[in-house]
């Protein structure tokens, strides 16, 4: 499990491909290292992938085909940098929401408003079927960070963006087109699925 809160960016050092599958090996920030072990989980982009290998501050991931039809992280070159937390201890503050780095789906970045010291994200899903869980005020993981959700329309939402935010993750350097993991909160997607079944078996 994980909080939403980014704990640092590390750079994409190597990528090893075979059929449908790829290793990543990351350049973690040495702080982020300490303790970890193989079996560890490491959320990338909001993404949870098991540490397969350690070398120093050089850390490798496997990414199974679902991961890459999914998420972002088929994507990515080497020299490119991804969001990362480890996963979270019994007794650590949660200042996010719980997530469980099992993304839903990526959005694509429709529209950017920036101000002086604002900043504002559009989002679109690819279903409309998906803004059901899109509710204003309501939770989301958008590569990793836990966000509120601003203003819904239609098809696409908006997530408003502090300071700090922007100068501690990569959400700051997407660009219209970009796609965004997201993860929807798992306890909004428990009530609407259950109260939709409920209404189906009553009708």
């Amino acid at each position: 499990m994980f909080t939403g809160i980014v704990q640092g960016i590390a750079k994409v050092v190597a990528i090893t491909e075979k059929p449908n599958f790829k290793t990543h090996r990351i350049k973690m920030p040495i702080e982020m290292c300490e303790n970890l072990i193989t079996g560890a989980s490491v959320a990338h982009n909001g993404v949870c992938l098991t540490v397969t290998d350690i070398d120093g501050d050089e850390v490798s991931f496997d990414l199974m085909q679902e991961t890459l039809r999914i998420t972002n992280l088929g994507a990515l070159k080497v020299g490119d940098f991804v969001n990362i937390e480890r996963a979270m201890k019994i007794g650590d503050e949660i200042g996010g929401h719980l997530l469980s780095g099992h993304v839903f789906c990526t959005a694509e970045v429709s529209q950017i408003i920036s101000s002086e010291n604002n900043y504002q994200l559009w989002l679109t899903l690819p279903e409309q079927e998906m803004m059901k869980y899109i509710l204003t005020k309501g939770f989301i993981a958008v590569d990793g960070i836990s966000l509120t959700i601003g203003e819904v329309k239609q098809q696409a939402f908006c997530v408003n963006l502090i300071p700090e935010t922007l100068n501690r993750t990569l959400i700051g350097t997407r660009e219209i087109g970009d796609k965004v993991n997201i993860e929807i909160d798992t306890q909004t997607q428990a009530v609407v699925d259950t109260v939709e079944r409920y209404l189906q078996q009553k009708n």
